[in-house]
C-alpha cells in the first residue's frame, strides 16, 4: 500500500496541501505553487517514481547523498535492530554508546592519516558550525584568541545555518544573511571562466596565490583557517587544476593556517576514493563529512579532527561548550556502519575509481561537440556540463554581450530533462550537474547520457526558436 492510496488523495490534493502548509528549502514559493510540486512516492536502485507514475533516473543521488542506491534492506534492518535495542541516548553527561564509539573507530580507519577523532552532528551545516567553533576554541587554547578570520571561496558551499552561510561564498545567500567580518572569501579555481587563456597548471598557482594575497591582506597572525571542498559541488562542480591543492597546502603551512577539507559531497566514494582528500592529496586538520556516510537514509554528520588539533583541545581546552541533542544518535551511527560496510565489502568505491567513474567521464566528454557545451568536468561519479552562448569566445550566458540572463538556459535544460526525458539533474547557473548513486551501472550511465542528450537538443531547439 502506497502513501497515496493509504490517504486516498490525488496528486492535486497533495499539491494543495503542500502549498497550504509546507515551506521547502531553497524555493521560490510563489513559482512553486503556480506550477505544482512533484510528489515523490518511492525509489529503487537509481530510480525514483512520482505520484503520477513517472519513473525518473536520479542523476543527483537525491542531494549528492544516496551513494549505495535506494531500497537497500540492510540499512533498514540496521536501523530497526538498533531501535529495538537502544533507540536513543545522548552523548552528554559523560555517556556514550557502542554505535558512536565503533563508528568513530571506523572513520579513523578510512580517513587520511592522523584524523583519529570524530565529533558527531546531524547535517553538513551543523558539521561546519562545529568546525567554526572548534577552530576558534583551538586558537584560544593556543593563546592566540585574535586568530578569528576564516577564509573560504566564492561559490563554495558549506551549509545554510547562519555561520555556515557566512562560511560559504554564495552571494545570493549572503544577501539574506548578515555577513560577519570574521569570514573572508577568495576567488574559486574556475579555470574555464577565469583562466582559460592560461595553461591549467599556471592558473592553479595563480588561483592558489589568491589565498596568500588574502592572508597578507588580513594579516597572517589574524587568520585562523582556510576551508574548501576538494571539488566545489553546489558551486558548479569546479574541479581544481593540477597543482592547486599542493600549493594551497604549502601556503597554509607557511603561515600556520589550519586547513579544512569539506568532504560533505566528495566523501564516501564520490571521487573514486574514500575521500576527495585522497584523490587530491590533501592532508587536512579538520574534515567535515555527511551525506554519503549514511547514503542519506538517516541524518548524520561528523567532523574528523587531526591529532595535532585534538591533542590541543584535550590537553588545554577544558570543557568544549558545544554539541547537539542528536550528536552521535545511535540509530544514525548504526546505519552509517552498515552503509560503510556495504561500500567496502561490495567494492563500490573501487568500482567508481577504476570502472564506472572513468566510463562516466568518457560518456560526458562525448557531449563536448554539442553546440551548447563549452566544457565538461568530471572526477569519479561527479560531473558538470557547462552550457555556454559562444564556445569560441568562452562566453557564458549572463556575461556582458550575452543575449540571455545567467541561469535561464540551465533551468530550461533541467526542466526538459526532468519533465520530457525522465532524468533528474541539477542546474547551477548554466552548468548541468551530475552526481548519480555510486551503484549505477554502465548500462544505466548510457541511459542517463541518452536522456541528457535529448534534453540538450530540446534546449537548443528552444533557443533556436
Amino acid at each position: 500500500m502506497t502513501i497515496l492510496s493509504r490517504f486516498n488523495r490525488t496528486t492535486a490534493d497533495w499539491q494543495r496541501l503542500d502549498a497550504a502548509h509546507h515551506l521547502e528549502p531553497f524555493t521560490d514559493y510563489k513559482e512553486l505553487h503556480a506550477e505544482g510540486v512533484r510528489v515523490v512516492t518511492r525509489a529503487e536502485g537509481v530510480w525514483i517514481e512520482d505520484s503520477e507514475g513517472q519513473r525518473i533516473l536520479d542523476g543527483m543521488a537525491g542531494l549528492w547523498c544516496v551513494n549505495v542506491g535506494y531500497g537497500r534492506r540492510e540499512l533498514v534492518e540496521a536501523a530497526t535492530a538498533q531501535m529495538t535495542q537502544l533507540p536513543y541516548y545522548n552523548t552528554f553527561f559523560k555517556s556514550t554508546h557502542m554505535p558512536a564509539v565503533e563508528l568513530a573507530r571506523v572513520l579513523a580507519d578510512i580517513t587520511p592519516e592522523g584524523l583519529n577523532h570524530a565529533f558527531f552532528n546531524s547535517s553538513g551545516s551543523e558539521a561546519n558550525d562545529t568546525v567554526c567553533r572548534m577552530i576558534w576554541h583551538y586558537w584560544d587554547c593556543m593563546g592566540k584568541p585574535w586568530r578569528k578570520t576564516i577564509i573560504s571561496r566564492t561559490n563554495g558551499y558549506h551549509g545554510s545555518t547562519v555561520a555556515a552561510t557566512n562560511l560559504g561564498g554564495m552571494r545570493m545567500m549572503h544577501k539574506q544573511n548578515r555577513v560577519w567580518p570574521e569570514f573572508q572569501h577568495i576567488e574559486q579555481p574556475y579555470w574555464y571562466h577565469l583562466g582559460h587563456d592560461m595553461e591549467p597548471e599556471a592558473f592553479a598557482l595563480k588561483a592558489a596565490g589568491w589565498l596568500e594575497e588574502k592572508i597578507l591582506e588580513v594579516g597572517p597572525d589574524n587568520v585562523a583557517a582556510f576551508i574548501a571542498e576538494p571539488i566545489q559541488g553546489a558551486g558548479g562542480v569546479i574541479v581544481p587544476p593540477p597543482g592547486y591543492w599542493a600549493e594551497i597546502q604549502r601556503i597554509c603551512h607557511k603561515y600556520g593556517v589550519l586547513l579544512v577539507a569539506d568532504e560533505v559531497i566528495c566523501g564516501f566514494g564520490r571521487t573514486g576514493n574514500w575521500f576527495g582528500s585522497d584523490t587530491f592529496g590533501i592532508a587536512p586538520d579538520l574534515m567535515p563529512m555527511a551525506k554519503g556516510m549514511t547514503s542519506g537514509y538517516i541524518p548524520l554528520s561528523a567532523v574528523m579532527v587531526h591529532d595535532r588539533v585534538a591533542e590541543v583541545l584535550i590537553d588545554k581546552g577544558g570543557e568544549f561548550f558545544h554539541g547537539f541533542t542528536y550528536s552521535g544518535h545511535p540509530v544514525a551511527c548504526a546505519v552509517a556502519l552498515e552503509n560503510i560496510r556495504i561500500l567496502n565489502d561490495e567494492g563500490i568505491v573501487q568500482q567508481v575509481g577504476s570502472d564506472t567513474g572513468p566510463y562516466f567521464e568518457q560518456s560526458l566528454k562525448a557531449l563536448a561537440d554539442h553546440p551548447l557545451v563549452g566544457e565538461v568536468r568530471a572526477v569519479g561519479l561527479v560531473g558538470a556540463v557547462e552550457l555556454v552562448e559562444d564556445k569560441a569566445r568562452h562566453l557564458l550566458f549572463g556575461d556582458p554581450g550575452s543575449s540571455h540572463k545567467m541561469g535561464r538556459v540551465g533551468f530550461m535544460c533541467r526542466d526538459h530533462a526532468v519533465k520530457d526525458c525522465g532524468l533528474m539533474v541539477r542546474a547551477v547557473r548554466d552548468a548541468m550537474i551530475f552526481s548519480p548513486p555510486l551503484v549505477i551501472t554502465r548500462a544505466e550511465i548510457d541511459d542517463m547520457m541518452s536522456r541528457f542528450k535529448q534534453a540538450l537538443d530540446l534546449t537548443a531547439a528552444d533557443l533556436g526558436r
